[in-house]
């Protein structure tokens, strides 16, 4: 079958969209399109320019005979910052105020939709380093971790409080929480993750940055090497915070529980976030 030019665009695009961050071969088109070489890089082309236009990411050519064609997804700064206004408003709904000064946020890191597009705002940080793996802390961490590997195109390991038979042989370490100062544990199976590999750390929530800090020495158990820390939200800091290099969507500045108020910011991602492309 012969493919019009047109419907190579839409269905290379898609597959493109699909496999972010993954090496695809030309002759892999060539092939699929029944169409030359020169077509598809003409296409490819086509593909690219609109990508960037629309502030969506831009294709990667590797050359030579092992090269090909690579999706590098990445977000424009309006796109980046109307979800920021939009998790912003979402989360300073009153009734997310529980007892405690805790907030609500499963229903946001249930919502398919919105983190996907935050697991793009972070993975566009990330875009041109060399990302092998995803780890957070079960259990609110792992929708973020996901829509970040999606985009990143690595695998997700989830660190637990406790051990479990289906995990196999464990490392555990001990570690001082950041804001009450206990000792707590971390388990991880030791085939979750080979040694080396370079990680990105993530949360949902951080306050000083204690669990961050046990997540690093953790990794360093398997000889791992820290990529970076992205945190969707972080507290006002009252003390010094144990993480230094991290990348935060929002600050939560202010909660009060009598006059149901929460007050937000914005986090450090623009002052921070193109220091690590």
């Amino acid at each position: 079958m012969k493919w019009k030019r047109s419907e190579r665009l839409v269905d290379m695009t898609q597959h493109l969209l699909e496999h972010p961050h993954r090496l695809i071969p030309l002759t892999y088109f060539a092939s699929l399109y029944d169409s030359a070489k020169s077509s598809i890089s003409e296409d490819l082309t086509i593909v690219s320019e609109t990508l960037e236009a629309r502030g969506k990411g831009h294709l990667l050519t590797v050359p030579g005979a092992a090269g090909g064609v690579k999706y590098i997804p990445k977000l424009d700064e309006t796109e980046i910052r109307a979800i920021t206004d939009e998790l912003k408003t979402r989360m300073s709904q009153s009734d997310r105020l529980l007892p405690g000064g805790y907030l609500y946020m499963t229903d946001l890191l249930g919502d398919p939709e919105l983190m996907n597009r935050i697991g793009k705002v972070f993975a566009s940080v990330y875009a041109k380093q060399k990302i092998d793996a995803i780890m957070t802390v079960a259990t609110k961490g792992i929708p973020i971790a996901h829509a970040i590997a999606r985009h990143l195109n690595v695998p997700v390991i989830v660190v637990r409080r406790d051990s479990k038979v289906t995990e196999g042989p464990t490392v555990s370490i001990n570690y001082v929480s950041g804001s009450a100062r206990r000792i707590q544990t971390m388990v991880l199976s030791k085939r979750s993750m080979e040694k080396g590999k370079r990680v990105l750390l993530t949360d949902d929530f951080m306050k000083v940055g204690g669990t961050m800090n046990g997540m690093k020495s953790l990794l360093a158990e398997f000889d791992g090497e820290l990529a970076g820390v992205a945190v969707l939200i972080e507290a006002e800091h009252t003390a010094e915070v144990l993480v230094q290099d991290y990348v935060s969507l929002l600050k939560l500045k202010q909660v009060d529980e009598r006059n149901g108020s929460i007050v937000l910011e914005e986090g450090n991602y623009f002052q921070k976030g193109g220091q690590h492309e």
